[in-house]
């Protein structure tokens, strides 16, 4: 891996990982695209790759959300202690976060073998890329939108767990599955992405650091730096891409992403059936 695929890497793991349209996907069709050494020929330097630099991506999501991260652990252990702790909007938040925080993990847990050396194709990717884009489509034009994030009840947190609990599907997108089901269960846009952004750190930190500690040695030198310099690009753009969109779906849609979603994973079907890309 040389220093500008490194760059492009991060680049689109950054810009990806946070909106709804599946970074692991982006960057596996990206390296199989760049015929990146190491990365589109071995699937377990591949995972140890992409996990890796998720790393970059949540390292952005604690800084941009550190005060809330700060604000919903006091709470929690303040309520362990404390009896009129636990009836605060915040106590019931922290608890809310790590509710939905597990389903992925269990899930992830169970079928890591198999999605890894059964599902983790090109072309379920291309299927997933659509299917999930026109499920979001749906989601966010039959969503009222009316709720906002303090409205969150024990049974939601479930449902946006449940949600998430599908990404460990390649190409269904971690935010977007999140989110669908956000936006069917009437939260707004904003609130939807905010609770996603939240719960995911657990998730991603966790199953980053352990695919990283089981699958770096499948990195080469070469390959390893090249992972240090995208996790470090990942980071900065990713922080950019908190920002920018939290800020755009307080008027915007998610259209743009469900066109995306819908022409990459049609023209992935139609370069895998010409054999311009390997699944």
């Amino acid at each position: 891996m040389n220093f500008l695929q490194a760059i492009i890497l991060g680049i689109v793991q950054g810009l990806t990982e946070f909106l709804p349209v599946s970074s692991s996907a982006h960057v596996q069709i990206a390296s199989e695209l760049m015929k990146v050494p190491g990365l589109s020929d071995k699937n377990s330097a591949t995972t140890a790759f992409i996990a890796t630099i998720q790393l970059g991506t949540e390292a952005a999501v604690l800084i941009y959300f550190a005060k809330d991260i700060s604000r919903l652990v006091t709470a929690w252990f303040k309520g362990l202690f404390n009896k009129s702790a636990r009836a605060t909007d915040t106590y019931k938040m922290s608890w809310f976060v790590i509710i939905a925080s597990i389903p992925v993990g269990i899930a992830g847990l169970l079928l890591k073998h198999f999605i890894e050396e059964t599902v983790r194709t090109l072309w379920v990717i291309a299927f997933t890329m659509i299917l999930f884009g026109l499920i979001l489509l749906l989601a966010d034009r039959l969503g009222s939108k009316q709720k906002a994030i303090k409205e969150l009840t024990f049974g939601s947190a479930i449902g946006f767990g449940l949600g998430q609990m599908l990404s460990v599907i390649p190409g269904v997108s971690r935010s977007g599955a999140s989110i669908s089901f956000g936006l069917l269960a009437g939260f707004n846009r904003a609130a939807a992405a905010r609770f996603s952004f939240l719960i995911g750190i657990p998730a991603v930190l966790a199953s980053g650091l352990i695919e990283f500690k089981d699958s770096y040695q499948n990195l080469d030198s070469t390959a390893l730096t090249g992972t240090l310099i995208a996790t470090v690009t990942s980071f900065l753009v990713g922080y950019a891409v908190i920002a920018g969109l939290l800020k755009y779906l307080n008027k915007g849609s998610f259209m743009p992403f469900v066109i995306w979603r819908v022409i990459v994973g049609i023209s992935l079907l139609v370069m895998l059936s010409l054999g311009l890309v390997a699944a």
